[in-house]
C-alpha cells in the first residue's frame, strides 16, 4: 500500500472521524473505501452498452418500420 499526504479542512476531516469512531473504524479505512468507490465509478469504469438497464423515457412517439433508417431517425427532430 502507498502512504500519501493530503490536505482536507479541519471541519471535513472532524465528520470523517465522528463518523468512523461511530462505526469502530479509522478514517483513513474511511478516505481508503472513497478514494476506491471514486476509482470504480470515475476511472476505472469499464460499462459497456450492454452492461446498462434498460430505461423508459416515456411513449412511443413515432413507430418504427422495418425500413426505417435509425441514425434518420435520430437526427431528424420534426415533434415541433
Amino acid at each position: 500500500m502507498k502512504a500519501i499526504t493530503i490536505n482536507v479542512s479541519e471541519p471535513v476531516y472532524r465528520d470523517f472521524q465522528r463518523f468512523a469512531r461511530a462505526r469502530d473504524r479509522t478514517a483513513s479505512e474511511l478516505i481508503r473505501e472513497a478514494m476506491e468507490e471514486f476509482r470504480e465509478r470515475r476511472i476505472a469504469r469499464s460499462t459497456t452498452l450492454a452492461d446498462l438497464s434498460p430505461v423508459s423515457v416515456g411513449r412511443v412517439l413515432k413507430p418504427m418500420h422495418v425500413d426505417d433508417d435509425l441514425l434518420e431517425e435520430m437526427l431528424d427532430d420534426d415533434r415541433a
